[in-house]
């Protein structure tokens, strides 16, 4: 399936795994050492943002590649040295041997970790079903902390060693960033209001669902965070994210407390990061875990197939609410699962979060 376009054409991409309202905290610190890499950091994400908004506009939408779908991964690893020239030094390629720098074989096992989850679960050749080569590039900037896709490859910080840790510690965070091109190359959410939280809370999804499948866990066994590992030892906290009950990640003195709402009693009116695309998905990234864990087993095979079918079924508008993704779960439900109670389970996720399915 090509992008998904409106009249405004593809959507610009840039999608942070740290949201900037976190990093704003930090610069606002009295300590240096935290607050100068969050300034920098902040800095260096307005700017590729700006260069990514600008070069999407002008972009046409991908073609299909043509010939035979691949089965497995092309993947190649960058090193930019910690500059911030893209993509950087090459440093190893598909099939190569293992490289001496663990940051890039960590990068290089995530992303394949997702091309196998894409291709074993769902039958989709990368991101783009076409079997499109996937590229990543580490030691980004210094101290730089953050990890991002910008539309076209993954870049990933060391952290500033205070607060973030190495982003290639968490293969959830690989792969929430790769699944950002997921969404790119089907649906194409907006990324702004709800239909920018419904994109972050997708990248969860499916970061969340390669972290289980590689560890071979089951819904009841993940512990359904986003980026545990990447926290400093000094950070109050487990992770940047928790799906299962969200604003509960972290509360920290120099952090603050996680702002995620759970439900849509609690949703956040906001014109900061695009209207709270990194807080407002914790509403569906709940409804998802409720899903997942009612339905029991792995939850690549049930929950995550009926949030693959509305990604990718061509239904979904680009600047989506919470309530249209969820009146598409339920019918996805229904016409892979029939009237079973996967249907009824997806009705009661819903629910619980106070989103409307009628």
């Amino acid at each position: 399936m090509q992008p998904r376009t409106d009249e405004d054409g593809l959507h610009p991409v840039f999608c942070t795994i740290v949201p900037p309202h976190v990093l704003d905290k930090l610069s606002h610190s009295g300590d240096a050492r935290l607050a100068e890499p969050a300034r920098r950091t902040l800095e260096a994400d307005a700017i590729r943002r700006d260069r990514r908004r600008l070069t999407a506009l002008a972009a046409a939408p991908a073609t299909p590649t043509a010939g035979a779908v691949p089965a497995k991964p092309h993947r190649t690893l960058y090193d930019c040295e910690n500059g911030t020239s893209l993509p950087g030094t090459k440093v190893r390629d598909e099939g190569d041997k293992p490289t001496s720098d663990a940051s890039v074989n960590r990068a290089y096992a995530g992303l394949g970790a997702t091309f196998d989850l894409l291709l074993s679960a769902y039958g989709r050749s990368s991101i783009d079903g076409k079997g499109l080569p996937l590229i990543g590039s580490v030691h980004y900037g210094h101290e730089y902390n953050n990890a991002f896709f910008d539309g076209e490859q993954m870049v990933f910080g060391d952290g500033d060693g205070e607060i973030f840790l190495d982003f290639t510690y968490a293969i959830d965070v690989i792969a929430h960033e790769l699944a950002h091109g997921l969404t790119q190359y089907t649906a194409n959410l907006r990324y702004e209001g709800q239909s920018g939280a419904l994109n972050e809370s997708v990248s969860d999804v499916f970061g969340s669902l390669v972290k289980q499948y590689s560890l071979g866990q089951s819904a009841e066994q993940a512990d359904w965070l986003i980026g545990a590992g990447l926290l400093a030892p000094r950070v109050s906290g487990d992770a940047l994210r928790s799906m299962k009950a969200p604003g509960t990640a972290y509360d920290d003195d120099v952090l603050g407390k996680d702002p995620q709402p759970a439900s849509m009693e609690d949703y956040v009116e906001t014109e900061e990061d695009n209207g709270g695309v990194h807080i407002n998905s914790g509403i569906p990234n709940r409804a998802f875990y409720l899903l997942a864990t009612a339905l029991g087993g792995n939850a690549w095979e049930r929950a995550g197939q009926i949030w693959f079918d509305v990604l990718t079924g061509g239904e979904l508008t680009a600047t989506a609410d919470f309530a249209e993704f969820a009146r598409l779960t339920v019918a996805a439900a229904g016409a892979r699962f029939g009237e079973r109670g996967e249907k009824e389970a997806v009705l009661k996720a819903w629910s619980e979060v106070g989103v409307a399915t009628a």
